[in-house]
């Protein structure tokens, strides 16, 4: 966590940096080789942290080769593993809730070369209590420009030994619940499958009394994905997530913790531990599991509104490390 100033002097020196803040930090940074994206929220060594003050750095080593900086719109997502390095990797930051997350939430599996190349980052958001009069944003450090309706990436190729690592830590599992399946794709369903029968998912919901601070959990070939619930089901019926449910999947609630703090601290205890570069933690895992002012060992990074490991994932960590293969 630094200063405006801090990431200032950085940039005067030529650094290459993904960054995470508030707006008006952002917003005071000079042109240079980093990318951006608005969020307030934290996990630090001090614990959970609330800042307005203070951007978090990830400063790429000196020995990065090259770096491309670009952005992607709903016509042309759908190229981005195919334009990322053949040695390298690429880092994304999408703003919520624009028609560029919702296109690469819900099609990114079908995208060309999906999952062949390392793709990591995250949804940028805003306050909590702001999410409907504040709008996220991205920042393209080149231009300067503050964009709302298109991810910006990085493109980072590595010397040859050198490798991109990326990780997934789910500290959910599936619970022993019923099967349940949906309609079709997408951010929210009112109607969901229950065992093969068609049924009101909000009656469901309140009838089985579900904790909806526990995600929905799919087998996604063999890793566990978790979708969020979003909020309290509305008048007109419909269950809104904070990632896409597909219709391709069967989920189920995920399996009960005794303590959503303690079981948070053991998942990560087996995390990336030092060796990572970037890691960031789902907001939601930060507010249930009670982290503000604990201590979170090996997690240090922006807290997101939706985290991205080749695809968009739910109250999940994921992290970057870059291994050097003369000492792997």
């Amino acid at each position: 966590m630094q200063t405006v100033a801090d990431v200032q002097a950085k940039l005067a020196k030529g650094a290459r940096l993904i960054l995470a803040g508030d707006k008006s930090l952002l917003q005071q940074l000079p042109s240079g080789c980093w990318i951006g994206g608005t969020i307030s929220y934290f996990s630090t060594r001090q614990g959970a942290l609330f800042s307005q003050e203070l951007i978090h750095v990830t400063e790429l080593p000196d020995w990065v080769s090259d770096i491309n900086i670009r952005t992607y719109d709903t016509g042309d997502i759908n190229q981005v593993y195919s334009d990322a390095p053949e040695h390298g990797f690429t880092f994304i930051i999408v703003p919520a809730q624009s028609q560029v997350h919702f296109t690469f939430a819900l099609n990114a599996p079908t995208f060309a070369n999906f999952a062949k190349k390392p793709l990591i980052g995250w949804i940028s958001g805003t306050r909590l209590d702001e999410s409907h009069s504040d709008q996220p944003y991205v920042f393209n450090g080149e231009t300067k420009e503050q964009i709302d309706n298109r991810a910006i990436v990085m493109h980072v190729h590595l010397p040859p030994d050198k490798i991109a690592d990326i990780g997934i830590i789910n500290i959910f599992e599936q619970g022993d619940g019923d099967d349940i399946c949906f309609p079709e794709s997408g951010f929210s369903s009112k109607y969901a499958f229950i065992n093969g029968v068609e049924t009101l998912f909000s009656d469901y919901l309140r009838q089985q009394g579900l904790d909806t601070r526990l995600p929905l959990v799919s087998d996604y070939y063999g890793t566990m994905i978790s979708t969020a619930f979003r909020e309290r089901p509305g008048a007109d019926g419909e269950v809104r997530f904070y990632n896409a449910v597909f219709d391709f999947l069967t989920y189920r609630h995920a399996k009960p913790v005794t303590s959503y703090q303690t079981h948070f601290q053991q998942k990560i205890s087996h995390g990336p531990g030092i060796q990572s570069i970037f890691s960031c933690n789902c907001i939601l895992n930060q507010l249930y599991a009670g982290l503000e002012g604990r201590q979170v060992d090996g997690v240090h990074g922006p807290a997101t509104f939706g985290e991205i490991a080749y695809q968009t994932l739910n109250q999940t960590i994921v992290y970057l490390r870059l291994i050097d293969l003369r000492h792997s």
